[in-house]
């Protein structure tokens, strides 16, 4: 099973963390969740929001193609980089991965500020 590296968030994941047995065909949320990260996800892992966009610092390459769907709406995510991804739909496949949880969300951009 590959590793799932969190890098430091100041909220959810202070330390960051290593999961060393994240299962692949699994989202990368549903792994978070999973493992008490409790990562924004207002839509339930439908794909309707943004809340759940995660920045894959290595490992990207392994992910299957983001859909049009999921490339529209990271169009509206809060720090997005090229290679941001909507965790609720990056499924982990057989590569490790270390994944960065930007510091806001679109919604904490729009309420805390």
């Amino acid at each position: 099973m590959p590793k799932l590296t969190v890098l430091p968030h100041p909220e959810l994941c202070p330390e960051g963390t290593v999961i060393e047995d994240a299962p692949t065909g699994k989202s990368i949320c549903r792994v978070l969740l999973d493992h008490d990260i409790e990562i924004e996800h207002a839509c339930e892992l439908s794909c309707a929001c943004t809340t759940c966009h995660v920045i894959v610092r290595e490992g990207f390459s392994s992910l299957e193609s983001a859909s049009d769907n999921e490339e529209d709406l990271l169009d509206k995510a809060w720090g997005l980089t090229s290679t941001s991804r909507l965790s609720c739909q990056a499924v982990i496949e057989d590569s490790d991965l270390t994944i960065e949880i930007p510091k806001y969300t679109i919604n904490h951009a729009s309420e805390n500020h």
